[in-house]
């Protein structure tokens, strides 16, 4: 197996990880808005026959509902390319680059000038935890923070080891 494909496979371990329900509650750290605390309620999915994941969703703050979406598709030697909402053609950022680990997945994000990254990490079969970071002048400034739970009750830990 060429070294591509073992690593096309350890991500693929990775994404299928993601897959399911997850909630949980986050918080705005910086900026404008720091100290909003909001809960967040995800699907998590890969795509048909490729290596990524999908995020689809929302978060609430009171009685508002933000939707929220993320769509990461593997990209030759590139790496990774998606939209994080819709892109910045919308609303929202693109995903221009991205590595995976065994445990956790960093995405290049960017808009315009504004560049960043998401990192979203699994301390273990059952836990993600999301950051939102933002460059400023040569330093990464976290912005959101989300801690994620499973919430469907799948069992991810034997079989995501096996693939």
């Amino acid at each position: 197996m060429t070294a591509a494909a073992s690593a096309s496979e350890a991500d693929r371990r990775f994404f299928d990880s993601v897959s399911g329900q997850w909630s949980g509650p986050g918080e705005i750290v910086a900026g404008k808005y720091a100290g909003t605390k909001f809960m967040c309620n995800f699907t998590g999915s890969t795509p048909e026959g490729k290596v990524g994941m999908s995020l689809d969703g929302g978060c609430r703050v009171g009685l508002f509902t933000q939707r929220m979406s993320a769509n990461i598709e593997q990209h030759g030697r590139s790496g990774y390319r998606g939209t994080f909402m819709d892109g910045s053609q919308g609303e929202g950022l693109d995903v221009v680059s991205g590595q995976v680990t065994r445990e956790q997945v960093i995405f290049a994000i960017n808009r315009n000038a504004l560049n960043g990254a998401m990192q979203a990490r699994l301390s273990d079969p059952n836990t993600m935890q999301v950051t939102v970071s933002v460059r400023v002048d040569d330093t990464m400034v976290p912005v959101i923070g989300v801690n994620l739970k499973r919430a469907d009750g799948r069992a991810v830990g034997s079989t995501a080891q096996n693939y």
